[in-house]
């Protein structure tokens, strides 16, 4: 079932796609109260009658009530990819690999929707693309171990983790970097868990109509059971808390020189059996 957020009037609202692709606008409840219901034990709601006009979708949960949690260096192919750059004086991708996973996060206020604008600001002149397939939060918990770990999944959606690699590399946390409004676009929808196989994702990014990422989530370093095993072992997990899992190669900062995001350029994620997420970019 792939799930979406709009807004009617002054309403958040959640749906769902129907086969023709309709909307048919659940009853009473937004993204995150259906979330919630459903990790209580509560049936599906019902559906109002399909929508008449075309509306704009937002991200599916608009402004999350927490940090996105967000996962580095944990696609194989990246870790190649910056190792043959020398990052951060590195041989081979061996040596960027981490032992555990390695967790920041992007502040709710950095999440956009589809065709939002990515705004470029002024303090920065290195704007990186990440596409990322990202973990919805159903039930939570603490705790969890690695085996009952996808019992926990609501469903999964995308997430462009879009960088300041200049902030990035001026501040030793990272969250000034990631984490710069519109920095989180996020959407079209949400695949509730038993639509897709998140272990088995193709994630590909366009720039203006060029690939620059084609990867799959079988290459992920720490796979989903593992990460929400790692994070919910220092805290507790709540319906409706996001998990981007991390970017597979070819990040702008792979390349020579980077080709970094400018204003005017327009950038298109997929990950099949989601569906694409666009969005421009503005300065």
């Amino acid at each position: 079932m792939k799930l979406v957020s709009f807004r009617d009037g002054a309403r958040l609202r959640a749906g769902r796609i129907g086969a023709a692709g309709e909307i048919l606008p659940f009853a009473g409840c937004d993204m995150q109260q259906l979330i919630e219901a459903r990790a209580g034990g509560a049936d599906w709601p019902a559906t109002e009658p399909p929508l008449a006009a075309a509306v704009q979708l937002l991200a599916p949960l608009p402004r999350p009530r927490r940090n996105v949690f967000c996962v580095g260096l944990n696609y194989r192919s990246h870790a190649a990819e910056l190792a043959a750059r020398g990052f951060n004086g590195a041989r081979s991708a061996d040596d960027l690999i981490p032992p555990a996973p390695v967790v920041f996060s992007k502040v709710p206020e950095s999440v956009v929707g589809p065709g939002a604008a990515i705004e470029i600001p002024a303090v920065s002149s290195a704007i990186d693309y990440e596409a990322e397939l990202a973990v919805v939060i159903g039930k939570g918990g603490r705790n969890i171990a690695a085996a009952d770990a996808l019992a926990h999944v609501f469903g999964y959606t995308i997430v462009n983790d879009v960088t300041a690699r200049d902030l990035q590399k001026r501040h030793q946390q990272w969250l000034l970097g990631k984490g710069c409004d519109t920095f989180c676009p996020m959407g079209p929808c949400i695949v509730t868990a038993d639509a897709l196989d998140g272990a088995n994702a193709r994630i590909r990014l366009w720039v203006n109509g060029e690939l620059r990422q084609d990867g799959n989530s079988n290459d992920l370093v720490f796979g989903i059971p593992a990460i929400i095993e790692s994070i919910s072992a220092a805290l507790t997990l709540q319906p409706g808390d996001v998990i981007a899992t991390g970017t597979p190669a070819g990040v702008a900062m792979g390349f020579s020189p980077p080709p970094w995001l400018k204003a005017g350029d327009v950038v298109k994620v997929e990950i099949d059996g989601i569906g694409v997420l666009e969005n421009p970019v503005t300065r």
